[in-house]
C-alpha cells in the first residue's frame, strides 16, 4: 500500500479513521530478556513510525490507546517510564507538528496526569487548533465507561442550567465526548493477541470493524497496518441493514 492510495481507493471504502490498542509492549520486552520499560520505549518509537505512515497513506485520523485508567495499577517504575516517554513525545510534537502536518489531541482525564504533562497536553491541544491536517489522538488516563459517565454528567448540568433544552439525541450526546467533532473509527486494530476492546471507545466503536493480530505492538509494522486495512476494505459494512 503506497502513499496516495486513499485517493485511488476512496470509492472502495478506504478508512478515514483507524484506532489502535497499543498492546504487547511488556511481553515484547520479556521475550527478549529486557525490563518491561524497554518494551514501552520500543512501543513509543513504533507509534511515531505508524503515525507518520498513516498520514502518508491518506488517513484523516489515528486514535491510539496509550494509557488507561486501569494502568495506574502497574508497578510505579513502569508508570513513571510511560509518563516520561509521553512527555518526551509531546515535547517533540510541539516542535514539529506544523512542520510535519500532524495535529495531535489528547483524550482522557488530563487532571489525573502529572502537572508537567498536563501543561504539555494543553500546549499540544492549543497548537492543534491553529491548522488543519492529519490528526493523531492519544488516549491518556482514558476509560470508555468513565468517558460516558462524564458526558452524561456534563449534559445533565447543561440541561439543569438551561444551556440546552432539546431532548438528548445520539448526535448531541456525542458532542459531550472527548472525540466531539471527529468521525467514529472505521477500523479498530488490536495487536498482541487479546480478543477484547478493554474499555476503549465504547460509544465510538459501535459500528467499527475489528481486526485482531498476535503481533506485539513494537513489532507491528507498516505492512501489518496494510494487511489490516486490506481486510477492512474487503468487508461489507451494513450498519444493521441489508444489501
Amino acid at each position: 500500500m503506497a502513499s496516495g492510495m486513499k485517493t485511488e481507493q476512496a470509492g472502495d471504502g478506504f478508512p478515514r479513521h483507524v484506532a489502535i490498542i497499543l498492546d504487547g509492549n511488556g511481553r515484547w520486552a520479556k521475550q527478549r530478556g529486557l525490563p518491561r520499560t524497554a518494551g514501552h520505549s520500543a512501543g513509543s518509537e513504533n507509534f511515531r513510525k505508524i503515525a507518520y505512515y498513516c498520514r502518508d497513506i491518506g488517513l484523516d485520523y489515528l486514535t491510539v490507546y496509550a494509557f488507561s485508567t486501569e494502568n495506574w495499577k502497574r508497578p510505579m517504575e513502569e508508570v513513571r517510564t510511560i509518563m516520561r516517554l509521553l512527555g518526551k513525545y509531546l515535547h517533540e510534537a510541539i516542535e514539529t507538528m506544523e512542520r510535519d502536518g500532524i495535529k495531535m489531541r489528547v483524550f482522557g482525564d488530563v487532571s489525573g496526569l502529572p502537572g508537567e504533562l498536563q501543561e504539555l497536553v494543553a500546549r499540544t491541544n492549543e497548537i492543534s487548533e491553529h491548522y488543519d491536517g492529519f490528526q493523531a489522538n492519544i488516549c491518556l488516563n482514558y476509560g470508555g465507561r468513565a468517558e460516558l459517565i462524564q458526558a452524561a454528567e456534563r449534559y445533565a448540568r447543561d440541561f439543569r442550567d438551561g444551556v440546552v433544552s432539546e431532548p438528548l439525541t445520539e448526535e448531541r450526546f456525542g458532542s459531550y465526548l472527548y472525540s466531539a467533532g471527529i468521525p467514529d473509527p472505521d477500523l479498530l486494530i488490536r495487536p498482541g493477541g487479546e480478543l477484547r476492546i478493554s474499555n476503549f471507545l465504547l460509544w465510538q466503536c459501535a459500528y467499527s470493524e475489528f481486526y485482531f493480530t498476535d503481533v506485539l505492538w513494537p513489532d507491528f509494522t507498516t505492512g501489518e497496518l496494510d494487511r489490516a486495512i486490506a481486510a477492512y476494505m474487503n468487508r461489507d459494512r451494513r450498519y444493521g441493514g441489508l444489501r
